[in-house]
């Protein structure tokens, strides 16, 4: 017979699957651990080492918090970027440090036969061989993440005000909650900090962890890094202007006094101080000889055009409007669809296109806020033309000048060309602040001398097309040609640099032999529709032997040209950048 007592005892150490369950969540995790530790007192005992690596109190006036990398110390492990991905919540392909590589030669001096100078190269100048020593390769490895910089372009570039520079630790801060996702400040910035986050619709970018900083904490890439290579330092904001303004106009041999083949710091004075005592020549990025093409940037190309050839169109709808043709009217009825299309298509750039209001909010400083500000002043003077303009659409029977002056009597007593006037008056200036969007970005390949004639370009050989297609004039037709070779001779100028060693003209060689190489069909087609449209049916129409209908389709194949020439404008631009890894 069974003792219940001994049935109940052993029923009691089974343990089930539950059992195993509840036990292991009574457990606490390492994280739990360690939480608990720290509330109680028990801090880890490389704190204070860790504080080492962080100024002790807020800078002094005139002096900020800036990054301090040894890359002599820095070993590539990538310790700092995850560190920085995971404390920050980063997105899977997001990330707000990079590390990338220099390669070149170091010297080895024999005893006795010092290289000079005797100092670190990043500090003053080109270790210069002396006979006798022994040149050996040499790899650098770079971590990057936002200089912090003490004229940041993304501030004064961004439309929303978006950005902030805190005025006691200099930390250049990005407001999530104010961005609408335009990615300016990525273009501005030549080192390329800012990161849009799809998933968000957003530009974000590196705080230098200014809430650990401001509770006595190092930064997560700091505390992260095993061989201290990463440090935060104060400098002085003068004296780094003083240092750094010596590199003006020098372009790629700042590396004496910032970094080998990185962007020149003449731009935005950063403050990462990049440290090493090893003595090298001239060292270049991993990635230095390595070119891909850019984002194409598909709604900005669309706005620009269309906007342009709107302009164009309704120009040269009203000129010819005034002698009472009614094809005019149509003319310019199709310049205010292409330009009210133009504005539509830059909304869907944004990431948040709901905030597109707050554009213009950056009108002091950003040359985007101008450029939206220019375009919305156009737009509304073209909207009370809109009837005027378009009347003999509506009323077939009635030209411009008369209707005008059937509306208002006092009309006839004003200038004809008043109205073309004031559209060309309002269009200039909307087209120079669509340049200068990309002059300032200081990318050569964008540079004003030759973004301004392809912008204002395309608006006058498609206003000229639309007028030749109306008029048939040898006049406009000879006209129409001179401005195309003149516009397609700016083109092809950067072709020149392909072979170029002048260092300046590193990024205008690298764009050259983008347009050589993997952007080849794209060139080729934007010059074969270029000089289709817009010489050879002109010659034709001044030589009298084409017709209309092939005066209408070149004008058609002429639009096609500026759409694949803008498409180049984006994707053979190649700035200048941090040193990165080889692809």
């Amino acid at each position: 017979m069974t003792n219940p007592s001994s049935h109940s005892e052993s029923a009691t150490t089974v343990e089930t699957l539950i059992d195993q369950l509840l036990a292991d969540q009574r457990r606490f995790t390492a994280v739990e651990r360690f939480a608990q530790k720290h509330a109680q007192g028990e801090v880890p005992g490389l704190q204070s080492h860790y504080r080492d690596l962080i100024p002790l109190s807020t800078p002094r006036p005139g002096e900020q918090f800036a990054f301090e990398v040894d890359i002599d110390r820095c070993s590539g492990c990538k310790g700092c970027v995850t560190a920085c991905h995971a404390l920050n919540g980063l997105d899977e392909d997001e990330s707000w440090r990079a590390v990338g590589f220099l390669v070149g030669e170091a010297i080895l001096p024999l005893p006795g036969k010092p290289p000079t100078p005797a100092d670190s190269p990043l500090a003053s100048g080109v270790y210069r061989p002396t006979p006798g020593n022994r040149v050996i390769p040499l790899q650098q490895v770079v971590t990057t993440a936002c200089h912090h910089c003490a004229e940041p372009a993304c501030l004064f570039g961004c439309p929303v005000l978006a950005y902030d520079k805190d005025p006691v630790t200099g930390i250049v801060r990005h407001l999530d909650d104010q961005c609408i996702g335009c990615s300016y400040c990525i273009l501005k910035c030549p080192y390329e900090v800012p990161q849009y986050s799809v998933k968000r619709g957003i530009v974000r970018k590196c705080d230098m962890c200014h809430g650990r900083l401001a509770e006595g904490e190092a930064p997560a890439c700091v505390q992260a890094c095993p061989n201290e290579a990463i440090r935060i330092t104060t400098v002085v904001r003068s004296a780094l202007v003083t240092a750094l303004g010596q590199s003006r106009g020098q372009g790629q041999t700042a590396g004496a006094v910032w970094l080998p083949d990185a962007p020149a710091p003449d731009y935005t004075l950063p403050t990462t101080r990049y440290l090493s005592a090893r003595p090298n020549t001239e060292l270049k990025a991993a990635n230095h000889f390595q070119v891909h093409p850019s984002s194409p940037h598909w709604p900005l190309v669309f706005m620009l055009v269309w906007t342009q050839v709107g302009m164009g169109l309704l120009i040269a709808g009203t000129i010819c409007g005034r002698n009472g043709r009614a094809p005019a009217s149509w003319l310019a009825l199709i310049g205010y669809g292409s330009f009210f299309a133009g504005l539509g298509a830059s909304v869907l750039h944004l990431g948040q296109p709901k905030k597109a209001w707050r554009v213009w909010l950056g009108w002091r400083t950003s040359w985007l806020s101008r450029e939206a500000i220019a375009l919305n002043l156009l737009a509304g003077l073209m909207t009370p033309l809109f009837p005027f303009v378009t009347a003999p659409v509506w009323l077939p029977s009635v030209t411009l000048p008369g209707f005008l002056t059937m509306l208002f009597p006092y009309y006839q007593g004003l200038p004809t060309g008043l109205v073309p006037l004031v559209l060309t008056l309002a269009t200039l200036p909307a087209v120079f602040a669509q340049a200068m969007v990309y002059a300032d970005t200081r990318r050569r390949f964008w540079r004003l001398a030759t973004t301004a004639p392809r912008f204002l370009g395309t608006t006058i050989v498609t206003g000229l097309a639309g007028a030749l297609a109306i008029t048939a004039s040898p006049t406009i037709a000879a006209a129409l040609l001179a401005t195309t070779l003149i516009k397609l001779g700016v083109e092809v100028s950067v072709l020149k640099h392909a072979e170029s060693d002048h260092v300046p003209d590193l990024e205008l060689r690298r764009s050259a032999i983008l347009q050589w190489g993997v952007l080849r069909p794209l060139w080729a087609t934007r010059l074969v529709l270029g000089l289709s449209g817009g010489v050879l049916i002109p010659l034709a129409v001044v030589l009298g032997v084409t017709s209309l209908d092939w005066v209408i389709a070149g004008a058609v194949i002429l639009m096609l040209g500026e759409l694949a020439e803008r498409c180049l404008f984006f994707s053979a631009v190649a700035p200048n950048r941090m040193p990165g890894q080889p692809q």
